[in-house]
């Protein structure tokens, strides 16, 4: 076996790239970071004097990583939220910054994560493998478990679904940020801030596991809606934080980074014109939150002792 520090020393020549890779499979930084730590693992363990290739090799694990974590969220349908880290030494420096998420989603560009995500698990990686990485069609037939033919039929059907459910990125930003002044707004209990993102016929519905027995679970016109979410939401809103939901622009509250809460936002010619809150935990799982970067708990690195 290589010489630890070696081996630890090549694999953090590969992390970014690795990182980006997993990123665009996941959606998530914190679970593409949970790849990469997988990725080191099993590198850590493996025989690799004989790897002539050393960045393809790791490539292709990664790939067999996520491609796992994929398909264990479509079969339990699962959240990036709520993923379990894998088994790792602790390191609290390493954390998911929520802006830093934003601004890597950006970077990729939010309309395709969006697209990517309604991709099969074995589509979407023939597809970021092959149209954005390069990779060769039968290294990933190896990776998916289908003949080379077969993968690239996989990249070509999810190349014409990504190329057919183009989403407008002007919009789609402009709703994001919608939602993120209606954030702020609630953090900082600015009714008039709140008023104006409002439509003046916004409903506000919430399930019981929300809000108090008391309380209605359906509230309409703006100035009751702002009323009520001041009072209510400014202590949740410690832990909130946009994300896509459904494909669309929303809120969660995932205090320690297990989801409690989320808000879908509905919106028209800018105003918000309905919320959603939901707390039910059986409603919660049937929701498609991804892009998450929630980063409260540590992450991992690699350790050579």
């Amino acid at each position: 076996m290589e010489d630890p520090d070696r081996l630890a020393e090549c694999f953090e020549a590969h992390r970014g790239r690795l990182r980006g890779v997993a990123f665009r499979m996941l959606g998530s930084l914190a679970e593409a970071d949970d790849a990469i730590q997988e990725t080191w693992l099993r590198l850590s363990r493996a025989r690799t004097g004989d790897v002539e290739n050393l960045a393809g090799w790791l490539t292709t694990v990664a790939a067999r990583v996520c491609l796992d974590m994929l398909r264990t969220r479509a079969a339990r349908k699962e959240q990036p939220l709520d993923s379990a880290p894998v088994s790792a030494i602790p390191d609290p420096s390493r954390r998911v910054d929520p802006e830093q998420e934003a601004l890597t989603a950006d970077a990729v560009g939010l309309a395709l994560l969006v697209v990517l995500d309604r991709l099969t698990p074995a589509e979407r990686i023939a597809f970021v493998l092959h149209d954005m990485f390069d990779v060769p069609f039968a290294e990933i037939a190896g990776i998916v478990g289908r003949s080379p033919g077969a993968a690239k039929k996989l990249a070509s059907r999810a190349r014409t679904r990504v190329r057919g459910g183009t989403i407008n990125h002007a919009d789609l930003t402009r709703r994001w940020e919608i939602v993120e002044a209606f954030l702020a707004a609630v953090r900082e209990g600015d009714l008039q801030a709140l008023l104006a993102l409002l439509d003046p016929d916004v409903v506000r519905r919430a399930d019981s596991w929300v809000i108090p027995a008391a309380e209605p679970s359906e509230v309409r016109s703006a100035q009751a809606v702002a009323e009520g979410t001041v009072r209510y939401g400014r202590t949740a809103t410690r832990f909130a934080r946009p994300a896509l939901i459904d494909g669309e622009p929303g809120l969660v509250v995932a205090p320690h980074g297990r989801l409690r809460i989320a808000l879908t936002i509905h919106i028209e010619n800018d105003k918000i014109t309905e919320i959603n809150v939901i707390g039910e935990p059986s409603r919660l799982a049937e929701l498609a939150i991804s892009i998450a970067g929630w980063g409260h708990r540590p992450r991992a690195r690699p350790s050579t002792a």
